[in-house]
């Protein structure tokens, strides 16, 4: 693990552009640079797609090294259940789509190829937060049950917490059925359908990271920034499970700093 590697993985990283408080530290990766070949051609962080464990271990130790923090993957189900991490961790995979930490030195990991990542960060970095919001997590309540277990962990209100969406699957690109569509309007209310617009097929396509800031905004917190990004469209940068099938994941981390 030398140190031109990592500079390379990083050059191809996105910071989160948000007013976090000092000591907390972001990043999402990318497919750039990296060990994998086709089909996962880059830089992949998962075991279970089916990519070589080898390469995936150096990717994975790599990227410990360049955060200076010990990453904490979960085990995504697509639910809304938030973990606290704590010292000494664990290895095994907390069966979670959300979590969160007080302690420095730990990075809230999740991972995603089209589903919505959303980073959280306490006042004056009290804690920090990680949530994978696929659009079953996002109907459910994913991002509300990752900022309660914060905001009560922390002693903050929803309005002091700073939050990021990284990329996820695109409103031009997201089509879904009217199942989807009923699942948020009974989760937020009718306001729900101004994020969906009519496709082919009496399908719908769907603003997931929209849908993201209404929720957020309904549960209080008022500084949202990122979305901007859609994975199916930019396969240089970004792996898409919508668009390849088999293909890597990406992850977005957050964590405080070690003084």
């Amino acid at each position: 693990m030398t140190a031109a590697p990592l500079a390379d993985l990083r050059s191809g990283w996105i910071t989160p552009e948000w007013d976090a408080p000092a000591g907390v530290r972001a990043v999402m990766t990318t497919r750039c640079a990296g060990l994998g070949a086709a089909p996962y051609r880059g830089f992949n962080l998962a075991l279970h797609v089916g990519d070589d464990p080898h390469t995936v271990e150096r990717h994975r130790q790599w990227l410990a090294q360049a955060i200076g923090a010990r990453p904490v993957f979960l085990d995504q189900v697509h639910g809304c259940t938030v973990v606290r991490l704590s010292m000494p961790a664990s290895d095994a995979l907390p069966r979670a789509d959300g979590a969160w930490t007080s302690e420095p030195g730990l990075a809230c990991v999740v991972m995603v190829a089209d589903c919505l990542p959303v980073l959280f960060a306490a006042p004056q970095g009290r804690g920090v937060a990680a949530a994978h919001a696929g659009w079953r997590g996002l109907a459910g309540g994913v991002l509300e049950a990752t900022l309660h277990a914060l905001c009560e962990g922390t002693g903050s209100r929803p309005d002091e917490i700073v939050t990021w969406l990284g990329p996820c699957i695109g409103p031009r690109r997201f089509e879904v059925g009217e199942d989807v569509l009923m699942a948020f309007e009974e989760s937020i209310g009718p306001e729900a359908r101004g994020h969906f617009h009519p496709a082919s097929s009496g399908k719908w396509r769907a603003d997931l990271a929209g849908l993201a800031r209404t929720r957020l905004a309904r549960a209080g917190v008022r500084q949202v920034t990122g979305g901007r990004w859609c994975t199916v469209e930019d396969d240089s940068r970004f792996y898409s499970f919508r668009r390849d099938r088999v293909t890597g994941r990406m992850a977005a981390l957050v964590w405080i700093e070690r003084g």
